[in-house]
């Protein structure tokens, strides 16, 4: 069974792949893996989020779901398509989340006919970027049956067992002032100047929250400015603030806001724009599904080994719902158009999945 399930992955990896699928723009990607499962002889469907759902077994109680999120980080300026030299297949969004995708089809050919829990895939969107697990979010807010755990998909990390989930805040600061001539009314303030004693003041709000737990704040991008000679009217970035604890995340972005506002001279007025929120969260260690998951891997000859990440899994932890990201192969440079992954260990990264979806039911029914 597994060469064949894994022919069908590489198939449908290169299929998907030539499709490009920024985030909240995955229609042309719905449709062909809604086309591939109706012609698996599933019932798939598409829900109002745009995420494609299809059960594959009946069982009782609440059900697995295994989810893979169908977009990218590319654009569709970006060529796409994949391209085999030895033992890898590149090509961008092939690891990130592609082959993922494709690996869902496989597991109606890996899975015993009888569990006793129902088992259910979906192909989810907005996970990367600004799509803010709208998928995922909305699948554990409104799934087609009730949810008791989710295995979300990362392609290039096989061996790999998420149960943390990084938690984000994302959010724009507009910064106005008065402005002037750079030499006549040079003591005017400055919203570049401004901007940057901002941005200088953040790394230290990081000291004391990393004694608590890991955390990140990177700006990622910044602009302003009229002219040379002038003292800037306007100025703007936007920062991402990063943290496995929710509490730390929260006191970071409280303290970023105060440090906007402290930072500005009076004259300047800052406006902050949400552009994004992730929930942080985890599944312990001890529960059935991270068990399930480590003895699977350690039972296909791969050493596990514990992360945590930003994925689909976040939207689980949030609405309460055991979760953890298992990948599917190996690879490299995701969110590159270099991107690659190796063919060979996905028969491997299918039966890992296949035997945690078997021994989390029987640990849980």
């Amino acid at each position: 069974m597994t060469p064949n399930a894994t022919a069908i992955v590489l198939e449908r990896t290169v299929e998907l792949a030539s499709v490009p699928a920024p985030p909240l723009e995955e229609t042309e990607r719905a449709e062909i893996v809604a086309g591939w499962w109706h012609a698996d002889g599933l019932d798939p469907l598409v829900d109002r989020a745009g995420n494609v759902v299809a059960r594959l077994r009946s069982g009782h109680g609440p059900a697995t779901f295994v989810a893979g999120h169908l977009d990218t980080v590319f654009d569709h300026d970006v060529t796409h398509g994949t391209e085999q030299r030895g033992t890898r297949l590149y090509g961008p969004g092939v690891g990130d989340n592609t082959v993922s995708v494709a690996a869902l089809s496989a597991l109606d050919i890996m899975l015993p006919q009888q569990l006793d829990r129902p088992v259910w895939i979906a192909a989810t969107v907005g996970e990367e970027g600004f799509g803010n697990l709208a998928g995922a979010t909305y699948l554990v807010q409104d799934p087609p049956v009730g949810i008791g755990a989710l295995i979300a998909l990362e392609g290039n990390y096989l061996g790999r067992v998420v149960t943390i989930g990084v938690g984000s805040v994302r959010w724009q600061v507009d910064l106005e002032g008065p402005g002037g001539h750079a030499w006549e009314a040079a003591d005017n303030p400055s919203a570049i100047h401004d901007l940057a004693a901002i941005i200088t003041g953040l790394d230290p709000l990081l000291a004391d929250a990393r004694n608590r737990a890991r955390c990140s704040i990177n700006v990622g991008h910044v602009e302003g400015g009229e002219s040379i000679n002038a003292r800037s009217r306007k100025a703007a970035f936007r920062i991402d603030i990063r943290s496995a604890d929710p509490h730390v995340l929260g006191d970071l972005d409280s303290a970023a806001r105060r440090l906007v506002n402290t930072k500005k001279a009076p004259s300047v007025t800052a406006n902050f724009k949400e552009l994004g929120r992730r929930p942080a969260g985890s599944t312990p260690g001890s529960h059935p599904l991270v068990q399930a998951a480590a003895d699977a891997l350690q039972a296909a000859g791969v050493e596990p080994r514990y992360g945590a990440a930003s994925t689909d899994a976040n939207a689980a932890y949030a609405a309460g719902i055991p979760a953890v990201t298992v990948g599917i192969t190996v690879g490299s440079d995701e969110h590159t158009p270099g991107e690659w992954i190796e063919t060979a260990p996905i028969a491997t990264g299918l039966a890992a999945l296949a035997d945690t979806i078997v021994r989390y039911d029987r640990k849980a029914g």
